[in-house]
């Protein structure tokens, strides 16, 4: 992440070509992760009006069966409601629920920070 958004920002297409490599038999954490990753490179690219690449699609990282809320405190019926109301569609589309922080750029809120204190 800190090459995508600090380090080379001007070969984020590249930096998401290559897929997740899950080993050949993984553990269901495992594989959530991959999931996860999937999602998290569909939104980026939506978010900066990249390309999504094909890998992404493939059933490999289809939607997980369950609802994973990843969360402090997931646990809690009233977290899982905020989740799902706040969770960015590229994540819940493959039934994900981490909230709208979890891709939070400090380079960009910087900057906007910046610009504020300038205003």
């Amino acid at each position: 992440m800190n090459d995508f958004f600090g380090n080379y920002p001007d070969e984020r297409p590249a930096l998401l070509q290559d897929p997740i490599q899950e080993p050949a038999e993984p553990t269901e954490d495992e594989h959530r992760w991959a999931v996860f990753c999937a999602a998290s490179v569909e939104y980026l690219c939506q978010k900066y009006d990249l390309e999504i690449p094909a890998w992404v699609t493939e059933l490999a990282y289809a939607p997980l069966p369950e609802p994973w809320y990843h969360s402090k405190m997931a646990f809690k019926p009233a977290v899982q409601a905020r989740l799902e109301r706040e969770t960015p569609a590229a994540f819940t589309r493959y039934n994900i629920y981490c909230g709208n922080r979890v891709f939070v750029n400090k380079y960009e809120l910087a900057a906007e920070l910046r610009e504020r204190q300038s205003a």
